[in-house]
């Protein structure tokens, strides 16, 4: 029976972790495949790149990385020194994802109805 990560993670105990994620169906990351032939040694770099955007978005420090031919591992943490109010939140889901609309209006000092 799988748990949910807020029975998993502690921050009380740790807060460094190791993840890891692999490529499915022999799929390659990086590196060169021998059994095709094709080199994705030109993902690396953006890769690299995705896991430093990533880490400010969401307040993690990225304190090792490996970025393997079908697999990378990350060790992380947690970093809850750092507090940020609403409009951070915002600020940095944005650049993320599109915000709606009233987040939108929120960001921009625009007046909210009491509603």
């Amino acid at each position: 029976m799988t748990l949910a990560r807020k029975y998993l993670i502690s921050t009380e105990d740790t807060p460094y972790y190791h993840i890891m994620a692999r490529c499915v169906r022999r799929a390659f990351l990086c590196g060169k495949d021998e059994y095709s032939g094709n080199c994705y040694e030109h993902r690396r770099k953006p890769i690299v790149e995705r896991i430093k955007f990533l880490a400010l978005i969401f307040n993690i420090d990225v304190c090792a990385y490996a970025i393997m031919s079908n697999h990378y591992h990350l060790v992380l943490k947690i970093n809850s020194t750092k507090t940020w109010d609403d409009k951070q939140v915002l600020v940095y889901w944005s650049s993320l994802c599109k915000p709606e609309p009233m987040c939108q209006k929120f960001l921009n000092n625009e007046a909210q109805s009491k509603a």
